[in-house]
């Protein structure tokens, strides 16, 4: 899949797969971020990713980033849209700082990974009733 990318810092790296049988590729931290105690921040990607059409970009934390950083996505994860890829939308990782200190992201470090994912939008079919049978609402399979 070819995927138009354009750095906001051309001295570093594109992201990159860090394997061949990894699924995500790796941003690079474009600048030392320093996150407050217990504070939300952004960290700057160094990317403007155009998503292709019939597709969309999640963005992820990297799997160490809580036990190595101090440092949780809030949202979970991120959602780039294909049509979120003008002159100022660099993409940034959205963190909180859970320790009781502060945390420094530093310049070219890896914290997110991003995803392509193929999406197709709904078309809706309003109906009176389903006709199916309940199954008794959330975490009704937990038993």
């Amino acid at each position: 899949m070819d995927v138009f990318i354009q750095r906001v810092d051309p001295t570093l790296d594109l992201p990159r797969y860090q394997s061949l049988g990894a699924a995500a590729f790796d941003f690079v931290t474009r600048e030392t971020t320093v996150i407050l105690p217990k504070a939300m921040g952004f960290i700057p990607s160094n990317v403007i990713v155009k998503v292709p059409e019939g597709y969309a970009l999640l963005l992820l934390p990297r799997s160490s980033l809580p036990r190595k950083k101090g440092l949780i996505c809030p949202h979970s994860l991120g959602l780039i849209d294909l049509d979120y890829h003008g002159p100022k939308d660099e993409i940034f990782v959205q963190v909180q700082n859970i320790t009781d200190v502060p945390v420094t992201v530093e310049r070219g470090e890896r914290i997110a990974q991003g995803l392509f994912v193929k999406i197709d939008r709904a078309e809706w079919t309003e109906v009176a009733d389903h006709g199916a049978q309940t199954r008794g609402g959330f975490g009704s399979t937990g038993g």
